[in-house]
């Protein structure tokens, strides 16, 4: 990688196999998406006001740039094509790929991310994976804090050649996200099932499950009633709360799995890029006790969050525990995230089989049944 010394932590090394270069390419990138990214957040933290703030921005987009920036120069295109990138920083990133700096480790608060080029090299090498996958555990709509309604999420994933989405709105104990109660979530359901007869009608083979992200308090509980819960199809449960704790967290893991209302653990670590690193506990524990009590793991393909990464993954498969992707999407444009699952999934070795995301719907609610018992 020339002068280059990519951002590595832990055993980054999985990450670096997920080619960064065009798969036709015989040269590598002078500098990648991921490694420019940290050179942007470096130089935002040395700037002030909205210089800071454009640095930050166009760092956190350049995990989700549809091609690798030196790729773009090198077809004599402007940079200024990618999100997050004016005349100004398409100066410096210019300046980067022509001479590139060197990189330090990475901050833990920056490890272990994968960027969306990297992700489809990643399934170009298995692309039977894309084939399987059925639909998406996890996203949002104008019922809490997302920007698409429950159409426009199925129509999205309608074109993405899915079978199935589950809309999973926050909670009413999430107030800051817009979380809904037991009576909001009924109105939901009757919206969702007119929309699903729309699609019997027209001969669409396509379904929306009615579901939440159940807001964990940190001892495991709820904030809905598990006789309500269990008449939708499918809960996911999430912590939302005391996620800087530094202390092992291990017990409230515990007590969610075995929260007889939830199905699946959303993203488990609770990180996010450049803000937070997630919760500490024993990973082999928690993947075993889910395993035990036939309940799934999330992997959360929000690019800011990529949570599980590749090496919990890789403890998750030890342990034979279920697998759920969720793109955890705020707007229809963001279910492309679920790449970077699909990708993770492929670098651990995840079997197929231990993916609830390759079930047919019927399997999967079928699965449902079983865990809830």
């Amino acid at each position: 990688m020339g002068r280059i010394r990519a951002a590595r932590g832990g055993k980054g090394s999985l990450l670096e196999s997920a080619s960064t270069r065009n798969r036709l390419r015989t040269q590598p990138l002078p500098i990648s998406n991921r490694q420019i990214a940290e050179l942007l957040v470096l130089q935002g933290e040395r700037e002030e006001g909205y210089k800071r703030k454009a640095f930050f921005r166009a760092a956190h987009s350049a995990f989700i740039w549809p091609e690798e920036a030196a790729v773009l120069l090198e077809e004599n295109r402007s940079l200024t094509e990618l999100p997050g990138i004016g005349p100004s920083l398409s100066k410096t990133v210019t300046a980067w790929l022509a001479n590139p700096p060197d990189l330090p480790p990475a901050n833990p608060l920056r490890q272990n991310f994968l960027t969306l080029t990297e992700a489809r090299d990643v399934i170009a090498s298995r692309p039977e994976w894309r084939a399987k996958l059925k639909g998406d555990l996890q996203m949002h709509t104008t019922w809490s804090d997302g920007a698409g309604s429950v159409r426009d999420m199925a129509d999205a994933a309608i074109g993405r050649g899915y079978e199935y989405i589950a809309i999973t709105d926050h909670t009413k104990g999430l107030k800051i996200a817009g979380g809904i109660d037991e009576v909001e979530l009924a109105r939901q359901a009757e919206e969702i099932d007119a929309l699903n007869a729309e699609f019997r009608r027209k001969g669409i083979n396509f379904r929306v499950l009615r579901s939440v992200e159940l807001n964990l308090s940190p001892t495991g509980e709820g904030d809905l009633d598990c006789a309500f819960l269990d008449g939708l199809d499918i809960v996911l449960g999430s912590f939302h709360s005391q996620l800087r704790v530094k202390e092992d967290q291990t017990s409230r893991y515990l007590a969610a799995l075995e929260n007889p209302c939830v199905q699946i653990l959303g993203h488990p670590r609770g990180r996010v890029y450049n803000y937070r690193i997630g919760l500490k506990a024993d990973w082999s524990k928690v993947f075993a006790r889910a395993a035990e009590l036939g309940k799934a793991v999330e992997i959360d393909a929000y690019s800011d969050r990529q949570d599980l990464d590749v090496e919990l993954l890789q403890i998750a498969k030890q342990e034979g525990v279920r697998i759920s992707f969720g793109s955890d999407s705020h707007h229809p444009w963001q279910l492309l995230f679920l790449d970077l699952a699909l990708a993770a999934a492929i670098l651990a070795g995840i079997p197929e089989d231990r993916i609830i995301n390759f079930l047919p719907a019927d399997e999967l609610l079928a699965w449902v049944k079983s865990a809830r018992r």
